[in-house]
């Protein structure tokens, strides 16, 4: 049986008609106009003011903003996938993403603070909601630890909030550091799966790389004891006696690479843009490590390892393949695809390793970034908006 008839789901506009094609869409234009406000705003060229100011709306809207949009776009519809249940379209998935977009707007508006927060924490709530019915509906358990994660990120977002309320940047810090952590669980589950399988599939392997549901399983809490120690205010100052849950993390995150590791992934930069990206998991948690012990001055720099680096690598690949088999495409993407890998790559080198040098260092990072995502945007946006080439629903 057919998750959804035919005749109904092609009834629907294309952009409606999964997940992943309004909120890949938005995510992705968010990227690009994010970071130009946010160069734009430290620089003085902004008048706008978003509520709490400019450091309060960047560290938010990093992972809540930007991850959870991406995040929703993936989960909402590989949940459809992995139940055989229709998921969010049409009016259902519109109203998701128009609560999404209110969300990013209302930072700019004369809204009550209050406001600003039900907006935001309905999303996260909605978007929870919506997947994990149909994970429960289906008795679907191994995903389940998708659904907790969810669940945390919806929480260091309400700390994140009550932090901006009582204008404590330190509750403030300790929610999104938190949540960029608990990203890290969900690309080491969700990157355990799908890395694996494309590395073998895009080189025609006969076999993927055996699972270890042990590392996953030790992955999953090693990040989520991290984020628990960031929410708790346990790791905003030096401390040895937590280096070795960083340094363990890394460890593992090192041991993955080396399974997946196989000839030929450096000749395919929908492979090799996975494997970079993933990469700076173990960079960012072996730099938090580092700092701990002393041997690295800022954590911003790991910080951003993560987020840049990770997160927006392993999101800029992952759209540029997704898209392309969930729109009916072949495998193959366009070449220019190839320069907003090396530019993604680029961004996170820049903002890391040029850290000393703030100025020329971010500015070079967020031009890498920007041109990244236009690229994408310019070779992926019409695919969102109209139907799978082989005519399919989806």
């Amino acid at each position: 049986m057919q998750v959804l008839e035919r005749s109904q789901a092609l009834a629907i506009a294309p952009l409606w008609r999964l997940g992943f094609r309004p909120f890949f869409l938005g995510g992705a234009l968010f990227a690009l106009l994010a970071m130009a406000a946010w160069v734009s705003a430290l620089n003085g060229w902004l008048v706008l003011q978003p509520l709490g100011g400019w450091l309060a709306w960047h560290r938010h809207e990093m992972p809540f903003g930007f991850g959870l949009a991406i995040i929703a776009g993936f989960l909402l519809t590989a949940v459809q996938t992995w139940t055989g249940q229709p998921s969010l379209s049409g009016r259902p998935l519109m109203a998701l993403f128009g609560l999404w977009l209110a969300g990013r707007l209302a930072w700019f508006l004369p809204v009550p603070l209050a406001a600003l927060a039900a907006l935001e924490l309905a999303f996260a709530l909605a978007l929870l909601l919506a997947f994990a019915r149909l994970i429960l509906r289906a008795r679907q358990w191994h995903n389940a630890p998708l659904v907790l994660v969810l669940a945390l990120l919806g929480a260091c977002q309400a700390l994140n909030l009550y932090g901006l309320q009582l204008a404590d940047d330190s509750l403030q810090r300790r929610g999104v550091l938190a949540a960029l952590w608990l990203v890290a669980a969900l690309m080491a589950i969700i990157g355990g799966r799908v890395i694996p399988f494309f590395t073998a599939r895009g080189l025609g392997l006969a076999s993927q790389a055996p699972a270890r549901p042990w590392l996953m399983w030790s992955l999953l809490g090693g990040s989520l004891a991290i984020a628990a120690t960031f929410a708790a205010g346990l790791g905003q100052v030096p401390s040895p006696w937590l280096a070795p849950l960083f340094l363990a993390v890394a460890v593992l995150h090192g041991l993955r690479l080396w399974q997946w590791r196989a000839r030929g992934i450096w000749r395919v930069p929908l492979l090799w843009s996975l494997h970079l990206a993933y990469a700076w998991l173990a960079i960012a948690a072996l730099g938090m490590g580092a700092w701990h012990l002393g041997w690295l001055a800022q954590p911003s720099l790991a910080s951003h390892a993560l987020a840049v680096g990770a997160m927006g690598g392993l999101i800029l690949a992952m759209l540029a393949r997704v898209s392309l088999g969930h729109t009916g495409r072949p495998l193959q993407p366009p070449p220019a695809m190839s320069w907003a890998f090396v530019l993604l790559q680029l961004a996170a080198l820049s903002r890391v390793a040029l850290g000393a040098f703030a100025v020329s260092g971010l500015w070079l990072a967020a031009l890498c970034w920007c041109l990244a995502f236009g690229l994408f945007l310019r070779h992926y946006a019409a695919m969102f908006w109209t139907a799978r080439v082989d005519g399919h629903p989806g």
